[in-house]
């Protein structure tokens, strides 16, 4: 295909806003924007709340994309026929544009072990990679579009109403994060001017599913019913979700292309760093996110005492 045509259908599909939507979408102020660095659980979370609120169509992977959209697979025009209030995918750091936010945390040592299979599976590095290697040559690094884990965390958690009380923390209660821990969610988050933001851990949302999923209901005012929540959860379930990519793998735009050998539901557990990730890996994360993971009540190697209690689920 010469130049020429290239730029001539480059100019058709923006003008017909055919081309990916990415950050450049309109936003619209009653949009839910399911948000959260890489390898967080964006897409279980996809598939607990696609199932609770489209009732009428289990999601699978089939059909994900027409019901929870992801911003960077979309184009522009299938965004704007999207029924309202829109339910989108993002990976973005902090965008002033969106109004209603539900941020996905995650544990960036057991972020950093997933991205590594992840990779893997999308043939972008070799299986004999080193993990230590892959940890300080591409997971610290900066990513051109969604920054480190700690830069995206830091830009959702961090604005003009927490700087006082995260000062105020760091002075008073470093070290004893007993005393404050289990509070500290209840105000971190991009708030203010009018937004709603709610923070979901995603360790929360694996020890404790039916939980955190009817606290997000709330916070999305959903009138749905406890039976409702159990059964979205179970549509949703890891095993569920496993045997769906099987069957669906090529199917799916994020698994189309990739290795079948290596699966994307993989059998993950909380706090599997703690046997995979090597020790000189650990303390590279905790040295350079070290407040920030304390602050999200993920405590270091060095206060877990050798304890390698672990949640076993998706």
């Amino acid at each position: 295909m010469g130049q020429t045509l290239r730029k001539i259908l480059y100019t058709a599909n923006y003008l017909l806003e055919k081309d990916i939507a990415g950050r450049a979408f309109e936003v619209y102020p009653d949009d839910i924007l399911l948000v959260s660095y890489p390898k967080s659980g964006n897409t279980w979370t996809r598939f607990l709340l696609g199932n609770l609120m489209h009732t009428d169509c289990r999601i699978t992977f089939s059909n994900v994309e027409r019901q929870v959209p992801d911003i960077y697979g979309a184009s522009k025009s299938t965004l704007k026929k999207t029924p309202r209030p829109r339910l989108l995918k993002s990976h973005e750091c902090f965008d002033p544009r969106y109004r209603r936010v539900i941020y996905v945390v995650r544990d960036p040592r057991d972020v950093a072990v997933s991205a590594y299979y992840y990779d893997r599976k999308g043939k972008n590095i070799k299986d004999e990679f080193p993990l230590e290697t892959y940890i300080t040559t591409k997971f610290m690094k900066t990513d051109e579009y969604f920054g480190t884990w700690g830069e995206h965390a830091g830009s959702w958690l961090v604005n003009p109403r927490n700087i006082l009380k995260i000062s105020r923390l760091k002075r008073d209660y470093l070290g004893t994060m007993g005393s404050w821990g289990e509070n500290v969610t209840s105000w971190l988050g991009a708030r203010g001017h009018d937004r709603e933001f709610l923070l979901v851990r995603y360790e929360d949302l694996l020890e404790n599913t039916q939980r955190e999923m009817t606290r997000i209901s709330e916070f999305l005012d959903l009138r749905v019913s406890a039976e409702q929540v159990s059964k979205a959860i179970e549509l949703s379930s890891a095993e569920n979700m496993r045997k769906l990519e099987v069957a669906q793998s090529d199917q799916w735009v994020t698994t189309k292309e990739s290795r079948k050998d290596i699966p994307f539901v993989r059998a993950a557990k909380s706090g599997q760093w703690q046997q995979v990730l090597p020790s000189a890996s650990v303390r590279e994360i905790e040295s350079a996110w070290g407040p920030v993971m304390q602050l999200l009540r993920y405590p270091l190697s060095s206060e877990l005492q050798g304890s390698t209690q672990t949640v076993e689920r998706f």
